[in-house]
């Protein structure tokens, strides 16, 4: 892939590939083609070398003015700082997780904080409800009010076990163990050969009801 400059060393949130390879599923190589796609990514509307959600969202939808729940959870949860961009070890860190390598508890833990959209800890029933309507929506599915509301009352139903009115961490993991499609967008196969095409984040999710 070419060695790096020293000025690269000095861009926003740069972190050395050695580094990044070490704590993710990820080679040097393929953290040094990462770059590269980030690189691209991060000056596409803002030439800063930081992922702005406006690039985000053109890079998923090749839209920078569409915005969608399901997008604005996983930028939330790419921007660990919680700064407003993504820095480059951040979407290192993050895609990691979607590599078919990743631990499975690591795909529970991030979909379990993707639903959990007010940050409390748990997921309640208008979460639930909130998530699944976005989904359908990137799905371009359309059901009814009372289709919708049996999905939610059902998954809802399942998963909260202690009938508490939310679903904690340890009902969601053993509802996901129940219910593996739900993570199964959280494998990018193809994250074992990284190249230079953007990984599409939009999940296609089949419905478990």
């Amino acid at each position: 892939m070419g060695c790096y400059c020293s000025k690269n060393a000095t861009s926003p949130g740069y972190e050395e590939p050695a580094v990044l390879a070490a704590g993710t599923p990820f080679t040097v190589s393929e953290v040094e083609a990462l770059y590269e796609l980030y690189n691209k990514l991060s000056n596409s509307v803002i030439k800063d070398g930081l992922i702005h959600k406006e690039e985000f969202q053109l890079a998923l939808f090749r839209n920078k003015n569409m915005s969608n729940l399901f997008a604005d959870r996983i930028f939330d949860l790419f921007d660990v700082k919680r700064n407003g961009v993504i820095e480059f070890g951040e979407f290192v860190r993050s895609l990691g997780t979607f590599h078919p390598n990743a631990p499975v508890e690591d795909k529970i833990d991030f979909t379990f904080r993707l639903y959990d959209l007010r940050q409390t800890g748990y997921i309640e029933r208008e979460e639930l409800k909130e998530m699944v309507l976005a989904l359908l929506h990137e799905s371009e599915l359309v059901l009814s009010d009372d289709v919708v509301e049996t999905i939610v009352d059902k998954s809802f139903g399942d998963a909260d076990k202690k009938g508490d009115g939310r679903i904690d961490q340890d009902e969601w993991k053993a509802f996901v163990i129940e219910h593996p499609s739900l993570i199964r967008n959280m494998t990018l196969p193809y994250l074992k050969d990284t190249t230079l095409a953007f990984p599409s984040f939009v999940a296609r999710t089949e419905t478990e009801v």
